[in-house]
């Protein structure tokens, strides 16, 4: 039998960034996730790539995992916003000189972490494992898994994603809905440099956004159409999937060519009515599932990550059970109110620029240029866009708790 403080079930990005921020100081996990690594870290595993927020990537800093991704993202130093085509669009330039955030492969941040974890003293991956059974009580958390050995803690940490089966277990109760739309995601290479600029350009059947990757002429392709148009985009060649997008581009990055291996996926949200329970914490996609439009399903991730670590750590050193119902209820206050307020804005983005006709396309252009010319508003929207609003933990600013 093995005891930890923390059992974490869920290899994703946020399960193993919840490992190391929690052994950077002193607690210890085991990471138990049935996929095996060996087929995870290929790469053809997963062609999606993140926009890590400023303030996720300073704790990747300040847990050690930034250094293994030096040279490998992309600064994005400005953002464009259009509606359409429009030849004006709303553009976020941080004056301080400080990048909006970071994008990376994910399967280059999945290697950083998996060779952190593996260099880390007090964390543990069981991968591919399963937990066959979980128990939680007033004694603390005791897992069987299928090889037959157990585990032990004070808490369970749910990373599992959108459909976490321990959620269920739990009786959680969730808002799901699904929109009528799917992600497909490739990548080009185009005749102009994209200066580190990510695009964003909403069209009725969804947001069209192309996003700055290594080297200066490649971006990464977030394309949100119609769930009925998708199986016909994904049948296309490749020329003629390079001709269709670039319709789409209005010439923003000259001609494109070289496109990646195209994945899809379709798009839902859903709502933890809490994200606590006996033992039990919630974090990520078992949390909280969001629309890509604003490209923070991850940072809201990472924002839990910091979170519950802090009060973890503060807890550990009163002396008190990492499941306290105070430490819980601490975690439970500081992230509800802040993931309800994303998810509801990028749900009203969502359907806001969904909506056809010249009337809808009038006030949605008078929207964006009143936020491009009031500065106050602006610097609340490249506040989140960087992740730092609210009452942010220590690990968001980069120092350790």
């Amino acid at each position: 039998m093995q005891r930890v403080d923390v059992l974490i079930l869920g290899g994703g990005l946020v399960g193993l960034t919840t490992a190391l921020a929690l052994d950077a100081h002193g607690l210890s996990s085991v990471v138990i996730d049935p996929a095996d690594p060996a087929r995870m870290l290929t790469t053809d595993f997963d062609g999606r790539a993140s926009a890590i927020a400023s303030a996720s990537w300073r704790m990747l800093q300040a847990i050690g995992v930034a250094a293994r991704l030096e040279g490998q993202g992309c600064k994005i130093r400005r953002i464009e916003v259009r509606d359409g085509l429009s030849k004006n669009p709303l553009d976020f330039t941080p004056t301080d000189g400080e990048a909006l955030g970071t994008m990376v492969e994910n399967r280059l941040v999945r290697r950083a972490l998996h060779e952190a974890v593996l260099a880390a003293r007090n964390v543990t991956l069981r991968a591919p494992d399963r937990a066959v059974s979980v128990n939680r009580g007033p004694g603390g958390v005791t897992a069987t898994l299928d090889d037959g050995s157990t585990v032990q803690a004070d808490l369970l940490i749910a990373a599992e994603g959108r459909n976490s089966p321990t959620r269920a277990a739990a009786n959680i109760r969730t808002a799901t809905w699904k929109y009528d739309h799917t992600a497909i995601i490739s990548a080009f290479e185009h005749s102009i440099p994209h200066d580190n600029v990510a695009h964003e350009i909403f069209y009725p059947a969804g947001p069209f956004a192309l996003l700055p990757m290594l080297p200066g002429n490649r971006s990464a392709l977030v394309w949100t159409v119609g769930a009925k148009d998708a199986p016909g985009l994904l049948a296309l060649s490749d020329s003629a999937f390079v001709v269709e997008a670039h319709k789409r581009t209005g010439g923003l990055l000259g001609t494109l060519s070289a496109a990646a291996p195209r994945s899809s996926y379709p798009l839902g949200f859903h709502h933890a009515a809490v994200i606590t329970g006996e033992r039990l914490a919630l974090v990520g996609d078992a949390a909280h599932g969001i629309h890509p439009i604003a490209g923070q399903g991850l940072n809201l991730g990472f924002r839990d990550v910091a979170a519950l670590v802090e009060v973890l750590v503060e807890g550990s050193r009163l002396g008190l059970d990492l499941a306290d119902r105070q430490l819980l209820d601490r975690y439970q206050n500081w992230r509800s109110l802040d993931t309800l307020m994303v998810a509801t804005a990028t749900d009203t983005l969502t359907r806001l620029f969904g909506i056809p006709g010249r009337p809808a396309r009038a006030v949605r252009r008078l929207g964006l240029g009143a936020v491009q010319r009031i500065a106050p508003l602006k610097s609340i929207f490249m506040a989140e866009a960087r992740g730092e609003t609210g009452a942010l933990p220590k690990l968001l600013q980069g120092v350790t708790v």
